[in-house]
């Protein structure tokens, strides 16, 4: 979701939507009285509550003066391994932030992590020379694992964009002209 004043604009993904992928918290007839919750379990847009939390949630800003930021903060991966380190915590891999950009990424950590993602957008429009839209274009295209990650963007020129090649990514986007747009698709 973008949000645009004559000092900031915002724009911030609340979650990550894979839908090839077992949710363990969702309880099963045979687990945890399975069935009583099944039958009481809250929903939103039709589907069980537990599907949409915990998740990431990211942000990333620009300022009037053109300085951006980014922060990114993850629900975790189910099963991890002991000692596992995500992508959220690695500058340049889930979060980064320059002169230029600001980028915060979700989906599966190790992908993000090899293509170092975040910071790659940055670096295809500094040396490169693309735009946002065509930056985010290329890394989601040519440097990362299909299927498994998506990102938002924002640049010092305020430019909004987002990029995935999952089968969803919930996000946002409003302007200070009274733009607004949801998405998951």
């Amino acid at each position: 979701m973008v949000f645009r004043t004559p000092y900031l604009t915002i724009f911030i993904f609340p979650t990550f939507v894979s839908f090839d992928q077992f949710d363990y918290r969702i309880p099963t007839l045979t687990t945890c009285g399975g069935s009583a919750a099944m039958e009481n379990q809250l929903q939103m847009n039709g589907l069980p509550i537990s599907l949409y939390a915990p998740e990431t949630v990211g942000c990333v800003v620009v300022d009037k003066q053109g300085h951006c930021a980014a922060a990114t903060s993850t629900g975790g991966l189910m099963n991890k391994m002991t000692g596992r380190i995500g992508d959220s915590p690695l500058i340049g891999s889930g979060t980064y932030a320059c002169d230029l950009v600001a980028v915060s990424c979700t989906g599966e950590g190790e992908a993000i992590i090899r293509s170092t993602l975040a910071r790659e957008v940055a670096a295809v429009m500094e040396y490169k020379g693309l735009n946002l839209h065509e930056a985010v274009d290329y890394v989601i295209k040519t440097r990362l694992d299909e299927g498994k990650a998506g990102l938002i963007a924002v640049s010092k020129n305020g430019e909004v964009a987002c990029g995935f090649n999952t089968t969803g990514m919930f996000r946002g986007c409003a302007t200070e002209d009274g733009f607004m747009e949801v998405g998951v698709w």
